[in-house]
């Protein structure tokens, strides 16, 4: 235990005060992000129409922002560990909104291409970060509901856009989705800044002490090894980081492969209107905002922090209910919304990000969900131009939900391995 650190049993309850501040503000700010990154995902099929363009090439513009989150989520996480988590927050806030105003006004699919590519490096500078922020609160025994509840505003953001960019493509246009809602991001961000702070001594607190072995290891390791480029050197050369990194990213190509083709799926083969399709489809980040919450609490209270049985039961569960999105009929209502808030919630319900940050340590928590980020987007990228592809193809749906499951089945078998 460094001079520095009481046990965190021993912290006054001023301390425990603000960690909830800090978590409470960070999920009513993450909320709003998805209203400058999924909202293009939305109004696809109003975009397809309206620029005249297949859903591959609208798949393109996609992968763009994917690819872009994937390389700000490898830089953003190490550069707020140095700079400041709270500082690149906001600069992703502010920068992800104006970089979706310009988007709004691009004429070819190249130009949306190259502004939404932009977009998804400048959002991810508010995950990592925020990942790295919550872990110097909240120690490893408590950090999977800590991150569960960043993972469930993932979802809240989810139901946000969900809400409210096909109900302003559809009265004003799919321009005017990218136009106007990322502008409350951007306000979310501001009020952020001053409400948290980055580390318990900069609100006049000692840190705590780490009681697990498995995170007190790998924070002696960091000190060590864990400087400049070192630092990602240290974490890839741990196998099971290594495992958990690939396991995020199949989590993530399923995971917003059925945020970016659910909508363009029911629109197309269920003959919903755009108010229509939303309507059937929010039952899908319903489910993904109640998952990590009670993924967080099994893994804590349940399985006193080993995450890896989470993971699996969450990964065979998502895989079982992609299957029945492929297999009822598209038309059916019920049936949609029974699957898609139980892949939903499945799929959430995996701690892999409590998972990673438990192997990294608190010292390099935005490194290591900065590398997870980078895997699950480089997966999410790849998803957005083969389903594409593969849904012009014949039966060419049945086969986009059957190969999303058959992911889920993968990161079963892959994260047995881990114990953590």
């Amino acid at each position: 235990m460094s001079p520095a650190q009481v046990a965190y049993a021993d912290l006054p309850p001023a301390y425990h005060r603000w960690k909830w501040r800090v978590l409470i503000a960070y999920f009513a700010f993450y909320s709003f992000n998805y209203l400058g990154r999924f909202n293009f995902s939305l109004v696809q099929p109003a975009v397809i129409e309206d620029m005249a363009v297949t859903q591959a090439e609208t798949g393109w513009v996609n992968s763009g922002m994917f690819w872009g989150f994937a390389l700000g989520g490898l830089a953003w996480g190490r550069i707020a560990e140095r700079a400041g988590f709270r500082r690149v927050i906001l600069l992703g806030a502010l920068g992800t909104a104006l970089l979706n105003v310009l988007a709004s006004y691009a004429g070819t699919v190249a130009g949306l291409f190259a502004l939404w590519a932009a977009a998804g490096f400048m959002s991810s500078a508010a995950w990592s970060p925020g990942l790295g922020l919550i872990t110097q609160w909240w120690p490893r025994q408590e950090r999977g509901r800590a991150i569960g509840a960043a993972s469930a505003a993932a979802g809240t953001a989810l139901l946000m856009v969900w809400m409210v960019a096909p109900w302003v493509a559809s009265a004003w246009g799919w321009r005017a989705a990218l136009r106007w809602p990322p502008l409350a991001l951007a306000l979310a961000g501001v009020l952020f800044y001053p409400a948290v702070r980055d580390r318990p001594s900069e609100a006049g607190f000692p840190e705590y002490a780490e009681p697990s072995e498995v995170s007190r290891a790998a924070e002696e390791a960091s000190e060590a090894g864990g400087r400049g480029l070192g630092a990602y050197l240290l974490l890839l050369g741990n196998w099971r980081f290594q495992i958990a990194c690939h396991v995020r990213g199949l989590d993530t190509l399923a995971r917003y492969g059925m945020v970016s083709w659910v909508p363009v799926y029911y629109a197309q083969m269920g003959g919903f209107d755009l108010k229509g399709m939303a309507l059937v489809t929010f039952a899908y980040p319903v489910g993904l905002m109640l998952g990590p919450l009670a993924g967080g609490f099994l893994s804590d209270r349940i399985f006193k922090g080993n995450r890896s049985p989470v993971i699996v039961a969450a990964s065979l569960a998502s895989a079982s209910a992609i299957a029945g999105v492929a297999l009822s009929p598209a038309h059916s209502a019920p049936l949609a919304a029974f699957f898609l808030i139980t892949g939903g919630f499945a799929i959430n319900l995996a701690p892999v990000p409590a998972l990673a940050v438990d192997l990294a340590g608190r010292r390099l928590a935005g490194t290591a969900a900065g590398l997870l980020s980078f895997h699950g987007y480089a997966y999410a990228a790849a998803q957005a131009w083969i389903f594409g592809w593969l849904s012009l193809a014949p039966n060419g749906w049945l086969w986009v939900f059957l190969l999303m499951a058959a992911t889920r089945l993968v990161s079963a078998a892959a994260i047995r391995r881990v114990r953590a």
